[in-house]
């Protein structure tokens, strides 16, 4: 089967999904691939579908285009959804939750697309344990745009001779740190020692987000976005919580702030009293050797890649168990509860 014949499907169920996909749609592009979307639910906003992309706005219109592979950055996918079922992860593993969150294996997938040893490793263990799926390491596409520069960006200042700050947040009540350090943020974005960019995860209680609208001035400004890659770019040190978007900026070799991490370690500076923040981002803004060190073997083992280039390592892959088939792989699991949650979410009954 040539490039030229071979359907690539973009399954999006979450706003995040797009400039996940992206990439991988870039590269699917250029090699002559035919690439559709399709949105599950009604999380995801239709309108972030751009004029050059094509969606497929029934299950019925992706059967009948029949793609042969499937892209999913959520956790699960509808086995009526005809195509090779691919997992390209939303994020990597954070902590956040309970410890195997990251690797909980739901029954959806032929191939799971890691980003790097410390997932790879176990998503092998895992294959063995299951036999119905297959793992490449290869990246994580989403991040590809990370490792060129962008030009123009929007939230780069360089007029403005002062370091950027960018503060991001979980929105799980018990590990957003947005609530606690409002009034040490409004302090600091005050005095004008730094410039603040504050960006939140979209599921961020709109109460806490209005009020950190409320602090925007002339060093402040809040970011609403369905991109972080240009805002991880534009800043020099990271203030977060347990949330994994900090680890999207640790990969850039740039230090990071957290207050009370659920899982602190060498690769951050984690404090866990308010009063502790503003000389932990001093010292951040230093870049002490010792941790950069840190960063750059924790870097090794969560994505070694900064070469822009795992699209094109997830395509391979892809193209490669498509080629293959499932060969040797026992049957998925029948996964029918699952499965008629799915149905009744995109009310579709059909066999």
């Amino acid at each position: 089967m040539s490039h030229q014949s071979k359907r690539y499907l973009m399954y999006v169920a979450q706003n995040y999904s797009y400039a996940m996909l992206r990439p991988l749609q870039a590269t699917i592009r250029e090699q002559g691939g035919d690439v559709r979307w399709f949105i599950e639910g009604n999380e995801a906003n239709p309108s972030y579908i751009k004029a050059d992309e094509t969606l497929l706005t029934s299950v019925e219109a992706v059967k009948a285009w029949r793609p042969d592979i499937v892209f999913v950055p959520g956790n699960v996918v509808p086995n009526f959804i005809p195509g090779i079922k691919v997992g390209v992860f939303h994020g990597f593993n954070s902590g956040k939750r309970a410890r195997n969150g990251h690797f909980q294996i739901r029954g959806c997938f032929d191939l799971y697309c890691t980003q790097g040893p410390n997932t790879t490793e176990r998503f092998e263990q895992l294959a063995l344990e299951h036999g119905y799926f297959r793992v490449a390491q290869t990246g994580w596409p989403a991040l590809d745009p990370l490792f060129s520069p962008i030009i123009d960006n929007p939230y780069k200042a360089p007029d403005d001779e002062r370091p950027t700050v960018l503060m991001c947040s979980t929105f799980s009540r018990n590990l957003t740190c947005a609530p606690v350090l409002f009034d040490k943020i409004k302090g600091l974005a005050a005095a004008g020692k730094w410039r603040w960019l504050i960006q939140f995860h979209p599921k961020m209680d709109p109460a806490i987000v209005e009020q950190y609208k409320q602090l925007q001035n002339e060093n402040l400004q809040f970011v609403e976005t369905d991109n972080v890659l240009p805002l991880l770019q534009a800043a020099d040190v990271m203030l977060c919580d347990t949330s994994s978007i900090l680890l999207m900026f640790l990969l850039q070799r740039k230090p990071v702030v957290t207050f009370r991490n659920q899982i602190p370690s060498g690769h951050l500076l984690n404090v866990t009293d308010v009063e502790q923040v503003e000389s932990a981002l001093e010292q951040a803004l230093q870049r002490p050797a010792a941790l950069m060190a840190e960063i750059e073997q924790y870097c090794q083992e969560l994505h070694p890649y900064r070469d822009g280039q795992s699209s094109l390592r997830v395509l391979a892959a892809a193209n490669q168990m498509l080629a293959d088939g499932r060969a040797g792989l026992k049957p998925k699991p029948l996964n029918l509860l699952r499965q008629f949650k799915m149905r009744k979410k995109l009310s579709y009954w059909k066999l």
